[in-house]
């Protein structure tokens, strides 16, 4: 009976109130936010409805336990009647087993239709992230998105499973154990009901107090990780090292930890009170039916019988739980609010760049780029081109050199379209690449970046991403040409040699190499080589070298890079400045012009000169 009631009101304690961020930004419910709700449930309404049955008559039966007790006690052991005990006993025990075994059913399908729920929540969000534009990942957090990914999906999974459930469970509960109470004697029932504030009220102001505590121990707690992670890392510890703060570090984390071992003294003893309180509270409910009751028999001027204040007190018991619960719901129900509107949020984001109803998927592509008029800003007063115009015959190579922040980059990422342009076109063997199909432009479009992503996995794996169908001998013949066969081939795995996570594993060389390989195996008609080179030392920048050298003799190319050395072999040489084409010409007319290009040569000789 006691056990009952700490079960309903201390159970859920750590997710009972809100925060005051929570409170904030609290969401609008409107009429269309709970329609598409709903709409992620209606698909799975058949097994809805087997669910609420299985909630209403396992909440029927497990009150009936409680009911039977009166009858036990008055016409078993009161009436001395052995076969009427024994009935009701098995009686009793038969429907706490159904009871059970329902529950058992509503478990399952409840997990079922939350797992289905969130499973197709998670597969459209995914799908809908996956044709986002470039921008959106560049201004929104990572953390941000994967926390859309995975704890506000999740989150739904207790939504659809556990705040649904709640509210129909706990609703039949209350209805039939009042029902039964009146339905007994309407005086204790009136009272009983009077009783059930006396025990939710100081279980509410005792759960805010110990939910307060248990927020700013874990506030101090996230202080004392960020220390730990900042002063005990590699570069942390060196850091302190060098700056001799061995003192004064070990002074704020002192400080800190003993602000968490008082927080946490406090909490347990709030816990142990909030006990105390709550055991008490639980006492007077009984105690006072017993009272009432007993004055009842004693006085004779009412029909109940000792078997009846037995189930009073049952049911009043079986009360605390569901009314507790169903005070918290609405804090459930803004969270659970809250997490379809920040999913919704992304949901509703625009597919700004994909392909059009009636796109363009032309034969053999030749790799001819052309840019007319293009212009590009990243949003208000970030312009980054303007007023771009150049032209790549097949076959023919381009490179693109200019200050850092001069638009180099930007402009190479706007013809596989992970950005559109402002104003002006950019066209792909004649056609503007927004009439294009988006598959199409970028399977014939292959770049290597700066930044090297490997995944964690094998070299095989990694270059397979390109061409999950491809032979051996087209791995090496694609490793050959990037120049990272003879390293492949002396590992003792070769292929199945493991690259670590972000090929940590590797040199930054042999991942650039790979990457290289990787982007052959695709076989694009447009190579582009990003910064291929600019973070390597000259070992590694050579090697890159010999294998980008023949690629450009063979391929449409672009070549952006900072040093010079690496766009000698190019066709024409574009000079980006302020997002403006500077200058235009081979190496040997931009040296003598005196401009810009003339700048950026003589500072590297110089730099490479011997002092």
């Amino acid at each position: 009976m006691q056990g009952a009631a700490p079960g309903g009101g201390g159970g859920r304690m750590g997710r009972a109130f809100l925060t005051e961020e929570e409170k904030a930004g609290r969401p609008k419910v409107t009429g269309k936010l709970l329609r598409r709700v709903l709409s992620y449930l209606l698909p799975y309404w058949k097994q809805m409805l087997l669910v609420f049955a299985a909630i209403a008559v396992s909440s029927v039966f497990s009150l009936t336990p409680s009911v039977l007790t009166g009858r036990i006690i008055d016409e078993g052991l009161i009436g001395r009647d052995l076969r009427a005990l024994v009935t009701l006993i098995v009686l009793s025990l038969a429907v706490t087993l159904g009871a059970n075994l329902i529950g058992v059913l509503e478990s399952y399908l409840n997990s079922w239709i939350a797992q289905h729920i969130t499973y197709d929540m998670r597969n459209t969000m995914y799908s809908h992230l996956q044709k986002m534009p470039q921008s959106f990942f560049t201004s929104h957090k990572q953390g941000d998105i994967i926390t859309r990914m995975t704890s506000d999906i999740s989150g739904i999974q207790q939504v659809v499973s556990g705040t649904l459930a709640s509210i129909l469970s706990n609703s039949i509960t209350l209805i039939v154990a009042l029902a039964a109470m009146y339905q007994k004697n309407w005086m204790l029932a009136t009272l009983g009901v009077a009783i059930v504030p006396l025990f939710i009220i100081p279980t509410r102001s005792a759960g805010k107090t110990r939910w307060s505590l248990t927020r700013e121990a874990q506030e101090c707690g996230d202080e004392i990780n960020g220390i730990l992670n900042e002063t005990l890392s590699v570069s942390g510890q060196m850091l302190v090292k060098l700056f001799c703060r061995e003192d004064a570090e070990y002074g704020r984390y002192e400080a800190v930890n003993g602000r968490m071992v008082r927080l946490n003294i406090r909490e347990g003893m709030a816990g142990r009170w909030f006990r105390v309180v709550l055991s008490t509270f639980a006492s007077i409910g009984p105690m006072l039916l017993y009272l009432a009751g007993g004055l009842l028999i004693m006085r004779g001027g009412q029909s109940v019988t000792v078997g009846d204040i037995t189930v009073f007190v049952a049911l009043l018991g079986k009360m605390y739980g569901p009314v507790n619960q169903l005070l918290n719901i609405q804090v459930d129900w803004i969270r659970s609010m809250a997490m379809f509107t920040r999913i919704f949020e992304y949901l509703d984001m625009p597919v700004e760049i994909d392909s059009p109803p009636d796109a363009i998927i032309p034969g053999e592509a030749r790799g001819e780029v052309r840019f007319d008029g293009v212009s590009f800003s990243y949003g208000p007063g970030r312009q980054i081109l303007k007023d771009v115009s150049f032209t790549l015959e097949p076959g023919r190579s381009i490179a693109i050199v200019g200050p850092s922040g001069s638009g180099k980059s930007t402009m190479v990422h706007l013809i596989p379209r992970l950005y559109d342009v402002s104003s002006g076109s950019v066209s792909f063997d004649g056609v503007d690449v927004r009439r294009l199909d988006l598959g199409y432009l970028r399977r014939n479009i292959g770049i290597v970046s700066q930044e090297t992503y490997l995944f964690n996995g094998t070299i095989r794996d990694n270059l397979l991403y390109a061409r999950p169908d491809a032979s051996v001998a087209q791995l090496e013949e694609a490793c050959r040409a990037a120049n990272i066969w003879d390293f492949i081939a002396s590992q003792e795995k070769g292929l199945d040699t493991l690259v670590g996570n972000r090929g940590l594993k590797l040199s930054g060389g042999e991942k650039q190499r790979i990457s290289i390989a990787r982007v052959l195996l695709k076989d694009p008609a447009l190579l582009i080589f990003d910064e291929a080179t600019s973070a390597l030392d000259s070992i590694s920048e050579r090697k890159i070298q010999d294998a980008i050298d023949p690629l450009i003799d063979s391929r449409t190319s672009i070549l952006i890079a900072h040093r010079l050395s690496t766009i000698l072999a190019a066709d024409e040489i574009l000079v980006v400045k302020y997002g403006q084409i500077a200058e235009r010409g081979t190496h040997d007319e931009l040296v003598g012009a005196g401009g810009v290009y003339t700048e950026l040569y003589e500072t590297q000789f110089r730099a490479g000169r011997p002092r």
